[in-house]
């Protein structure tokens, strides 16, 4: 029973194929497509306002230099919220609450700022590992503990969508089975949990929504200390 709650957190497969990659692959279809109505089409212009929204709270910490990453960051952010929220549904799959799909989003774009730093000004991406004024005794000390937080930042990044979307579901599934096993025993008691069920589900599309917006913008803060 308690291996039962997990089993949501398992790529479902087709014939022995892994349907993780169509999972992510669909909100891609919520996009609006070229078409005669482009303009005067209220969806398309809604969802040109949410786009455009995004990209000015994700653009607003950089300066020019990283408004080249506004398209990667601004399609990273609108990919996550769409498999956060759709994971939300019955009888769907949510490829965010793997931790290997998540750390495959975090540590590339990490190296890649990492990279970007190193490449246009080495003295200051490499003067983060060492405070202005560090007594010379502590130097090794605060350059090794530097450097692991650097480096435990895709680690974090990944860690923390995961844990929090995997919690949300866990909790959801708990709640739900306890609703239905006391339906039928104690009906106010079931009534009472059905309203907390659904605050929790307000809760968990917040949460959702959230937490695509601080992976992105975590690695937006990581690209402003590199330009």
């Amino acid at each position: 029973m308690n291996m039962s709650f997990f089993d949501q957190f398992t790529s479902p497969c087709l014939f022995g194929i892994p349907l993780i990659l169509l999972s992510t692959l669909f909100p891609a279809l919520l996009l609006p497509s070229p078409s005669n109505r482009w303009i005067t089409n209220r969806l398309s212009t809604l969802q040109s306002w949410c786009i455009s929204l995004i990209t000015k709270q994700l653009m607003t910490p950089l300066n020019k230099n990283g408004h080249k990453w506004a398209l990667i960051l601004t399609s990273l952010m609108i990919l996550l919220l769409s498999i956060n929220l759709l994971g939300l549904l019955p009888y769907t799959f949510t490829p965010t609450t793997q931790l290997s799909m998540n750390m495959s989003l975090a540590f590339p774009l990490w190296l890649a700022t990492l990279l970007t730093g190193l490449r246009n000004q080495p003295s200051a991406s490499l003067g983060h590992l060492l405070p202005e004024g560090t007594p010379t005794p502590l130097i090794p000390a605060l350059i090794l503990i530097e450097t692991t937080s650097l480096l435990i930042r895709p680690l974090a990044l990944g860690v923390r969508l995961t844990a929090n979307l995997t919690a949300g579901h866990l909790l959801i599934q708990l709640i739900s089975t306890a609703t239905t096993a006391l339906l039928s025993i104690m009906p106010t008691i079931s009534i009472l949990t059905t309203t907390i069920l659904l605050l929790l589900t307000i809760l968990e599309v917040a949460v959702a929504m959230i937490q695509a917006y601080v992976f992105v913008l975590l690695l937006s803060l990581y690209l402003q200390e590199n330009i």
